[in-house]
C-alpha cells in the first residue's frame, strides 16, 4: 500500500473492499450453477427494479456473458453500480431459496462480475433506437433515480434531457460513494450507454436557480424530479462551527467529486488529520471513516450511540471497516466539540449511553447514563447523521405539495400535485438506498410514458 494519501486513495480498490470478489469465470459459473431456477421467482420479487435474476444467472452458468449482460441491461440501467452498492443481503438474496439451508446464491457478485466483463470488453446493448414519439421529458438530477428514469424513457422513444446541478453526472453515486467502493469508471461507462440511447445530460444546471420549474414545464411535456435529499443534518451541539468539523456530504463530495485527496493540488482540499472521529453508524459513516484512513489518518473512529446490532450500515461495510483498522466506540453520543484558542477542533466530549425501550424506528432508544462521560482527542469530526430535503427547487414552486419534512408528495404512481410533474427517489422517500431510488425511477417512467400516450 502506497504511503502517499493520494496514492492510498486511488489504490483503495486493492484493499479489503474487494476480498469477496468472484475470482474469474470458472468461479462465477460455479456459483451461478447453484441457482435452482425456482418457478416462483422470489428473488425477483425482492428486487426493487425487478431484474430477471434467474435468466441472467443461467446465462452466467452457461458461460454466455454477453447474453447475461443483455438480460441485465434490459431491466437495470446501472448493473455495475447495483452489483457494488445494493444491499442484496436484505433484498434479492434474502429471498433466495438456497438461503434457507445455507448460503444464498451470490446474486450481487454475479451482477458485478457480468457488468465488469461488459465494461472491460466494450460491450453495449444490441438493438436500434426506438421510433421517436415527439415528446420531450426533463429529468431533474443525474443520480440513480434520474438516470434510471432517463434510460427507461429513452427506450420508450421520448427525447430526454437531464439537468444535473454538479459538474459531473452520477449524483450520490459519484459524490457520496468513494472510489474504492464504486469506481468512477463504472459510473462513466453506464452513463455513456445512456447517452448512446439518446439521453442528453446538461451539468451545472441548478433547477430553482439557473432555471425554474415553471420554465421546464413550458418547454417539456413532462418533468421527473429526482434531485435527492442533499441537505446535511448536524448535531446541534456546542463547538460544531469549529474548523475541522465537516458534514459527511461535504467531506465525501470534496474527496470524491472534487479531488481533495490530491492535497494542496486540489482547489478544495480537506484537512489532513491524525485523529478523525465520525459520528454515525450508516453506510455513509463507514464510507467517511474508511476515506479518512486513506487520507492518512493514524486513528479513524466511529462513534455511535447504539450497539453494532442497531447499526443501519451493511454488515459487509462494517466488516471491511474493521479489517482496515477502524475503531468502533459504541453507546456514546456527542455532547460538545472542544476547540483550541485559535478555533480548531482538539477533542470531542461524549456521553455514555445504554439502550432503553424501542423508538419509532423499532430500534432500542439510547438513554444517557448520568455522570458517565468521556473525552476523545481528535483533529477532525465528520457528522454522518443523514440528510434531509434540499429546498432550492421546492422553494421556487409554491404549488408543489410537500409533506411536513419538506419532501415532495406523490401518489402511488409518482405523480405530484402539479400536472405533468412527477418525482421519485430521496426527494420523495427521504435518504434511502440506491436501488430503491432506481425502483422509483423505473416505475415513474412507466407512469410518464402511459400519461403521455393517453394525452
Amino acid at each position: 500500500m502506497a504511503k502517499d494519501p493520494a496514492q492510498r486513495y486511488q489504490q483503495a480498490s486493492e484493499m479489503a473492499g474487494d476480498l469477496e470478489e468472484l475470482a474469474g469465470m470458472s468461479a462465477a459459473a460455479l456459483e451461478a450453477r447453484r441457482c435452482l431456477r425456482c418457478k416462483k421467482r422470489q428473488c425477483v420479487e425482492g428486487c426493487p427494479v425487478r431484474v430477471d435474476i434467474p435468466e441472467f444467472v443461467a446465462k452466467v452458468a452457461d458461460g454466455d456473458l454477453a447474453a447475461a449482460a443483455e438480460i441485465l441491461k434490459r431491466t437495470n440501467a446501472l448493473p455495475g453500480v447495483c452489483g457494488r452498492v445494493c444491499p442484496q443481503e436484505s433484498q434479492c438474496e434474502a429471498k433466495c431459496v438456497r438461503g434457507v439451508k445455507g448460503a444464498s446464491v451470490a446474486i450481487g457478485h454475479l451482477e458485478r462480475f457480468v457488468a465488469d466483463w461488459a465494461m472491460a470488453e466494450g460491450w453495449a446493448p444490441a438493438g436500434e433506437r426506438p421510433e421517436p414519439t415527439g415528446r420531450k421529458v426533463c429529468v431533474v438530477g443525474a443520480g440513480p433515480a434520474g438516470l434510471t428514469a432517463a434510460g427507461e424513457l429513452a427506450r420508450m422513444g421520448h427525447a430526454v434531457t437531464v439537468f444535473e446541478a454538479l459538474h459531473a453526472p452520477g449524483g450520490v453515486l459519484r459524490y457520496g460513494i468513494p472510489e474504492f467502493r464504486l469506481p468512477n469508471a463504472t459510473i462513466d461507462s453506464e452513463v455513456a450507454q445512456l447517452r448512446d440511447l439518446g439521453v442528453t445530460i446538461e451539468c451545472d444546471v441548478v433547477v430553482g436557480k439557473t432555471i425554474s420549474l415553471a420554465q421546464i414545464r413550458d418547454e417539456f411535456d413532462a418533468c421527473f424530479i429526482a434531485n435527492g435529499a442533499g441537505l446535511p443534518m448536524f448535531l446541534k451541539c456546542p463547538g460544531e462551527n469549529l474548523n475541522g468539523v465537516y458534514s459527511s456530504n461535504e467531506f465525501l463530495t470534496r474527496v470524491n467529486l472534487m479531488g481533495a485527496y490530491r492535497g494542496e493540488q486540489s482547489a478544495t482540499p480537506v484537512m489532513r488529520a491524525r485523529r478523525v472521529v465520525v459520528i454515525g453508524g450508516g453506510n455513509t459513516a463507514m464510507d467517511s471513516v474508511r476515506t479518512a484512513l486513506r487520507l492518512g489518518a493514524d486513528r479513524a473512529m466511529i462513534c455511535y450511540r447504539r450497539t453494532e446490532a442497531e447499526m443501519p450500515a451493511r454488515a459487509e461495510e462494517i466488516k471491511h471497516a474493521k479489517e482496515e483498522g477502524v475503531e468502533f466506540h459504541l453507546l456514546i453520543s456527542p455532547i460538545e466539540i472542544l476547540g483550541t484558542a485559535d478555533g480548531w477542533v482538539r477533542a470531542i466530549r461524549m456521553q455514555k449511553m445504554q439502550l432503553g425501550e424501542p423508538d419509532d424506528s423499532g430500534r432500542r432508544r439510547p438513554v444517557p447514563i448520568e455522570g458517565e462521560e468521556m473525552t476523545v482527542d481528535c483533529d477532525v469530526v465528520v457528522v454522518a447523521l443523514g440528510t434531509q430535503a434540499n429546498p432550492v427547487l421546492t422553494a421556487t414552486a409554491p404549488d408543489l405539495r410537500l409533506n411536513k419534512w419538506g419532501y415532495i408528495e406523490v401518489d402511488d404512481s409518482g405523480r405530484t400535485s402539479l400536472p405533468g410533474v412527477y418525482a421519485g427517489g430521496d426527494i420523495v422517500r427521504g435518504a434511502a438506498t440506491v436501488i430503491l431510488a432506481m425502483g422509483d425511477g423505473k416505475r415513474t417512467a412507466a407512469t410518464i410514458n402511459a400519461d403521455l400516450r393517453d394525452r
